[in-house]
């Protein structure tokens, strides 16, 4: 099956990108070309829903650790939801992203986002 890539504006700044299927060499350039995409629309937040992720290779950790590098230059995250073991194992292994934050539901995700925006400015958000 080949990869698709769903992309929706949770709120505004915050992004979900939701792979179905195997981010692999065949995958990689659409995987790529959505997240490019996101980004250039000026996200604070990407948060990469990976309930229908089935494999994710080297070249797909390449892009998550790019999209990482470029929020972070203007101060936004990504955040990972629905990571499915298979896809834990890959990031574990690599240590690719080792202050990744991960929620085991989109409900746990959106109380996170919550306490985010009601927090007063400068607090830490560990």
């Amino acid at each position: 099956m080949a990869l698709k890539v769903n992309t929706a504006v949770k709120r505004p700044g915050i992004f979900v990108v939701a792979p179905i299927g195997s981010i692999d060499a065949a995958g990689n350039a659409i995987f790529r070309e959505r997240v490019s995409s996101v980004l250039t629309q000026n996200a604070d937040v990407i948060i990469f829903d990976m309930e229908f992720a089935d494999y994710i290779n080297s070249m797909g950790i390449r892009e998550l650790v790019k999209a990482k590098k470029a929020l972070k230059q203007r101060g936004g995250k990504i955040l990972f939801t629905n990571l499915q073991p298979q896809i834990k194992k890959v990031f574990d292994i690599l240590n690719a992203l080792p202050s990744l934050k991960v929620f085991a539901s989109i409900q746990e995700l959106d109380r996170y986002l919550e306490a985010m925006q009601n927090r007063s400015p400068g607090a830490d958000d560990r």
